[in-house]
């Protein structure tokens, strides 16, 4: 269960490459709800810790998610009375700094803690990723302890007793399903595939694995455009082998690829977006 103080907020925001924005109560003048200082965090769908409640928090949660759609990394001062207008009968009145974090971090789920995925971690943790890795069983992370395998701040592990369910949790746009469970293995597709965040879906297997999976999915609704979304076998074709180290090489490969692709479109966008403001600007 999440912790609700503000720096929880944040915690969970940067581990789940989540936008938020921080507010903080600021220069007060009279009777305030909270003192100066006071901190808490808003998400699209989620509130930590509190500045005071009532009137003056709602408004100011609605001022957050309104600074959280414009996607845009700033800072904004507000300036509530606190009085009849706000129907609370504190008397005073205060600012309320809000500082608006996007995320931009590139998120990775892996469901399976068998050997490939404990040889693949340690090498793409190293790469601008914010890593969840799920599996329902203890004792496959119990092994990782036991390894000595130090999991970087970017890695979160999860167990859960139904895996789909993560993604409820999370907002990936990278997932990777190796489980030690083809059943479990085609849920996770099915949930995965038609989430429309989701731009790269890797399924550990053969090509008859993958024939397999599709005529399912095909047969449970899945339309040809989503079935392209995956992709299996996983790796890059040209480094052979079938050792855990040698198959984590290949997928942390084909992410490599996947990765400096994703930014090159990024950057291709923001150049866009940046000369249309420029010709729109030539109009004004």
């Amino acid at each position: 269960m999440l912790k609700n103080q503000w720096f929880d907020g944040v915690m969970h925001c940067e581990n789940t490459a989540k936008a938020y924005v921080v507010l903080t109560v600021m220069g007060s003048v009279g009777s305030t709800p909270r003192p100066q200082g006071t901190k808490m965090v808003v998400t699209e769908d989620r509130m930590f810790d509190t500045i005071g409640g009532g009137q003056l928090e709602h408004l100011s949660i609605q001022k957050a998610r309104e600074l959280l759609a414009s996607k845009t990394q700033n800072q904004h001062v507000e300036y509530f009375p606190l009085g009849a207008k706000l129907a609370q009968c504190c008397g005073g009145a205060t600012h309320v700094l809000f500082e608006v974090f996007c995320q931009h971090v590139n998120q990775l789920m892996i469901f399976g803690a068998g050997h490939v995925a404990q040889a693949l971690v340690p090498i793409i943790s190293q790469l601008p990723l914010s890593i969840i890795w799920v599996d329902s069983r203890q004792e496959m992370f119990d092994q990782v302890d036991k390894s000595q395998m130090q999991l970087p701040a970017n890695v979160t592990t999860i167990i859960a007793d139904d895996c789909t369910d993560a993604f409820a949790e999370y907002a990936a746009n990278f997932v990777l399903v190796m489980t030690h469970d083809h059943q479990l293995d085609y849920d996770l597709v099915h949930t995965a595939i038609q989430i429309e965040n989701v731009d790269y879906l890797g399924l550990i297997g053969s090509q008859t694995k993958a024939k397999r999976f599709q005529t399912r999915l095909a047969n449970h609704g899945i339309s040809e455009h989503m079935l392209e979304k995956l992709v299996c076998p996983i790796g890059m074709t040209d480094i052979p082998g079938k050792r855990p180290i040698e198959v984590a090489v290949s997928v942390a490969g084909q992410l490599i690829n996947l990765l400096n692709k994703h930014q090159s479109n990024v950057t291709q966008n923001s150049q866009a977006a940046w000369l249309q403001t420029k010709e729109i600007a030539k109009l004004l």
